[in-house]
């Protein structure tokens, strides 16, 4: 029996009628095709039909004026059988994450996902599997009698108050979460009011990816069930802090862990090889951003004193560093030692993220670039020739800032090619655009409607 076979069985046998076929495009935002389970078979066959223009379309849902997917163009939404999942949260309804084909039956170019699995393909020849976790903060929100939306609750950060408030939908969260396959990591009530940091266990390359999507969409549906509104907007409140999902990598090679030096000890067991991934994540980060943090909002929340990371440093366990690498669980040493990518937040596309940040840091790997010794204090705090002394330079300050560093970048440019490359860059330069005055302020409201 086929998988596509098992995923037809399975539909009948739970009676899902409704199946949604759903991709993530450059604009970060999951969008798709629904398909009924007499049309299903066809589907997981050849895929179904949508504009090319998709891939154009901004986090404002308007096509990107130099965007170079126009009306004219369609390529095929094609499911992958191994991410079938029936839905807990709507009834009678099933998930396929997708990637994109040409005409040809080719996966397409421009098609992120297809890009990704491609790219650890070739990876996989040498040995090499990427590891991730997607760690995601957000907020619940609730509208008030005189329609103003405000965090749902008051808690302080880690309180059990908030563990208390929070309690009915957290748990009902976390059933969906498990009955699709995602075992709860890590929870707690975070640094705002209302806000939660949820996290599932890690997984490898592309499924790990497509967890953070059914993760995000899980969250907001049952969210809504209780009332509630879950927002993951980076800064949705401009007095309160913004929110993140941090990306934990660990890079394995013929089943051992490269980042790991089996012959260290403390909790911060970095190999050489560790030591120059980190320095790939570094040499690259002003352009990295441009896909982590990639809308206009982004850019509130990598500020200094935010714990979202400003400069570019890294340090072991400072949490003010554009990379942390945090402490290992002694039990455990191998599985544990990771690196951790902090100026991330849930508007990125998860794919190009994994991505971006395992070419960065393969290609920290080839070139043996020393990232200079750990900074453990706040970057912050340094003196403008302190920072200058150690090399630590301040992140972009705008995404149109990281756009530049994005496209002069060639070796984020060679891992995604031509065509995924040059969309994005047209297509976030397009967000900048529509969003910003002629002083630069910007307007991101926009986000509510997508994340």
């Amino acid at each position: 029996m086929t998988r596509a076979d098992e995923v037809l069985q399975r539909a009948a046998a739970e009676d899902v009628e409704l199946i949604r076929i759903v991709f993530v495009n450059n604009s970060g935002v999951p969008r798709g095709r629904v398909v009924d389970r007499e049309t299903l078979p066809d589907v997981l066959d050849g895929g179904t039909n949508v504009t090319h223009a998709m891939q154009s379309f901004n986090a404002l849902d308007r096509l990107a004026p130099e965007g170079r997917y126009g009306p004219a163009g369609e390529v095929r939404v094609v499911p992958d059988p191994d991410t079938f999942t029936v839905l807990p949260y709507d009834e009678r309804a099933g998930i396929l994450l997708a990637e994109l084909h040409d005409l040809h039956g080719e996966p397409w170019a421009a098609g992120p996902r297809a890009r990704l699995r491609s790219y650890l393909d070739e990876l996989a020849a040498d040995g090499y599997e990427p590891a991730l976790g997607y760690e995601s903060e957000f907020y619940y929100r609730r509208e008030t009698a005189d329609g103003e939306t405000v965090p749902f609750g008051d808690s302080t950060c880690f309180s059990t108050e908030g563990m208390r408030r929070a309690h009915d939908v957290i748990l009902d969260t976390v059933d969906a979460l498990k009955a699709q396959g995602m075992g709860l990591a890590a929870y707690y009530p975070e640094y705002g009011p209302g806000q939660q940091e949820l996290v599932v266990d890690h997984d490898t390359g592309v499924a790990a990816a497509d967890d953070a999507v059914r993760f995000a969409e899980t969250v907001r549906a049952v969210a809504a069930d209780h009332g509630l509104d879950a927002t993951f907007r980076p800064k949705p409140f401009p007095e309160l802090p913004g929110s993140g999902r941090h990306l934990h990598l660990s890079l394995w090679r013929d089943g051992e862990n490269v980042l790991h030096d089996a012959g260290g000890d403390g909790p911060y067991p970095l190999s050489d090889e560790g030591r120059a991934f980190v320095g790939g994540l570094l040499a690259h980060a002003p352009a990295l951003v441009a896909i982590t943090a990639p809308t206009v909002e982004s850019y509130d929340r990598l500020a200094p004193g935010m714990w979202a990371s400003a400069y570019v440093c890294w340090g072991e366990d400072n949490r003010e560093a554009v990379v942390r690498v945090p402490s290992i669980d002694g039990s455990a040493p191998e599985a544990t030692t990771r690196v951790e990518f902090k100026p991330a937040d849930n508007t990125a596309n998860p794919y190009l993220a994994q991505l971006a940040l395992v070419a960065a840091g393969l290609d920290g790997i080839e070139r043996g670039l020393d990232p200079g010794e750990p900074l453990n204090r706040d970057p912050g705090a340094l003196t403008d020739d302190e920072r200058a002394a150690r090399g630590i330079e301040r992140l972009p300050t705008t995404l149109a800032d990281a756009l530049d560093a994005l496209e002069a970048d060639d070796v984020i440019a060679a891992a995604m090619g031509e065509e995924l490359f040059g969309s994005y860059l047209e297509v976030k330069r397009s967000e900048w655009e529509l969003s910003t005055d002629e002083d630069g302020e910007w307007e991101s409201d926009y986000l509510d409607r997508a994340f």
